[in-house]
């Protein structure tokens, strides 16, 4: 998502992710752009706002893609009754602590249909409830959520992604149109042009022959 918001013209002034490898794939490629390593659950509104240097209300989106794997079609479905789909809500409450001028919130499609879109609903409830700070009350308008597939944007990947949009400043959001490209743009339009891959390494053959396993113990 912040490669796609760069390209449209915004600047990522702060991050937030737990992985350690994920950091230094991050530092590698925007130096510019402050980390926190830590959990989402464990990083306050303030720590957030401070380390981007921006007051409350100043940012113009949060923008961000909660952990999946229990909404996953691909996955066990425990939804919120697993603790990574819980964090579906400490998003919610970043925006509401540092209350930015929208929010972009990407995820699987699974989870429309979650125990009959009963997570989908809570979070929208959530995301839509008035918030005071200050004296001043804010209530952000939440879009209709939407699926969108990257291969209609011109993506070589059948993607299909729940999208939700929404902002506290009165404006109605359009989603894009489907970009009606025949053929599809394919996987080798995108890397056909690359050196011919080298023999995996034995570390990645390791961890490949791991998968199956992986699957069915922690569902993804």
């Amino acid at each position: 998502m912040d490669i796609g918001f760069r390209r449209a013209g915004f600047r990522i002034a702060v991050a937030v992710e737990i992985d350690p490898s994920c950091c230094d794939t991050l530092r590698a490629n925007a130096p510019e752009t402050p980390i926190i390593n830590k959990s989402v659950v464990d990083v306050s509104g303030k720590e957030i706002l401070e380390t981007a240097g921006l007051d409350v209300g100043e940012a113009a989106l949060v923008i961000g893609g909660p952990p999946c794997q229990s909404f996953s079609l691909a996955g066990l479905r425990k939804g919120l009754d697993d603790e990574r789909g819980k964090l579906l809500f400490e998003y919610v409450r970043v925006v509401r602590e540092t209350l930015p001028k929208g929010f972009v919130l990407e995820n699987v499609k699974g989870l429309t249909n979650w125990d009959n879109g009963r997570a989908l609903q809570l979070l929208i409830d959530e995301l839509s409830k008035p918030i005071e700070y200050n004296g001043a009350k804010y209530q952000y308008t939440v879009s209709k959520p939407q699926v969108l597939n990257a291969v209609d944007y011109d993506t070589p990947q059948y993607r299909e992604r729940l999208i939700i949009v929404g902002n506290r400043v009165g404006k109605t959001f359009k989603y894009p149109a489907p970009h009606i490209f025949e053929p599809h743009k394919t996987v080798w339009d995108a890397i056909g042009q690359l050196p011919k891959a080298e023999k995996p390494s034995e570390n990645a053959i390791r961890i490949a022959e791991t998968i199956k396993a992986r699957r069915e113990k922690y569902g993804y």
